[in-house]
């Protein structure tokens, strides 16, 4: 059973910091559009769900980041900053002489708000879904994350290759019992790709899968956050991974000494991925927060 989409999706492409990002593009009356960025191991392709729960009013414009889905791989591996430099690239492209309005999800929520901070006067909007930074760490934890790095650089890494679609859709219900079935085989098909074997492989370069051997800074991080300058909303599902790994990180009163007057929502029966589960609700919300 395959997804029926109600808006019609075009494919493109576009050339910036020397890679082919693949472009995809939900034309609507509004010329100007709604910028998605997407999660790790996700591809721009599946907010679909979302963009057809948004008015048909609205232009809607994803990216493949890089060495995700069906965008280039660049050939040395993967560095935060480059993140924010393909986003300011690719802005320049789309939409060169106007702020727009910014929505990621996971580590594309953290690319969004961090580019927000970096360059306020880019930004109109802001949406973060699930997308708010990583663990606190420590000086000491540098030794360990730096050989666990170069292990890593030196035996390789490798996705997972599965013997059918129908074998990719399981673990994914499995991992997402809240999405439906039918959109569980959209997603299967952006993942992944079928190799002359006739197996399954997922379209992500496997150099995503090292550890940064860089420590994540928080303290860098709310400094760009607390430089945002447009209004955000923050949106969580209450049944989400993330909100019980971060822990009080997440209460509102802690996030309102970073970000002042954002707007806070929580999507009921949500987990991580609450674009693929509650397209309709997650829509609702953006709706009224991007007509205010």
């Amino acid at each position: 059973m395959s997804y029926r989409a109600l808006r019609p999706l075009q494919n493109d492409s576009l050339e910036a910091r020397g890679l082919t990002f693949h472009v995809y593009r939900w034309p609507g009356a509004d010329p100007e559009p709604l910028v998605l960025l997407h999660g790790w191991g996700d591809t721009g392709e599946t907010f679909q769900f979302l963009v057809d729960c948004l008015s048909a009013e609205r232009t809607c414009i994803a990216i493949d980041l890089r060495g995700f889905g069906r965008t280039q791989r660049p050939p040395d591996g993967y560095w935060f900053a480059d993140y924010l430099a393909d986003v300011d690239a690719v802005l320049d492209q789309l939409v060169p002489d106007a702020p727009v309005d910014l929505v990621g999800h996971s580590m594309g929520g953290n690319i969004a708000m961090l580019y927000a901070g970096v360059r306020p006067q880019r930004i109109r909007r802001l949406v973060s879904l699930e997308g708010f930074g990583m663990a606190r760490t420590t000086a000491d934890q540098a030794p360990a994350r730096y050989a666990q790095w170069l292990d890593e650089v030196k035996h390789g890494s490798e996705f997972n290759v599965y013997e059918s679609y129908e074998q990719l859709i399981r673990v994914l219900a499995r991992r997402n019992p809240r999405t439906p079935k039918d959109r569980l085989d959209f997603i299967a098909r952006s993942w992944g790709q079928e190799r002359d074997d006739g197996k399954i492989e997922l379209r992500a370069d496997p150099k995503h899968k090292r550890v940064n051997p860089v420590l994540y800074s928080r303290e860098q991080a709310e400094a760009c956050w607390r430089a945002i300058e447009a209004p955000l909303l923050f949106v969580l599902g209450d049944q989400s991974e993330l909100v019980k790994r971060m822990g009080d990180e997440l209460a509102e009163e802690k996030l309102r000494t970073v970000f002042g007057d954002g707007t806070f929502a929580t999507i009921a029966d949500a987990g991580h991925m609450l674009h693929h589960e509650q397209p309709q609700r997650l829509a609702e919300l953006m709706e009224t927060f991007l007509e205010d």
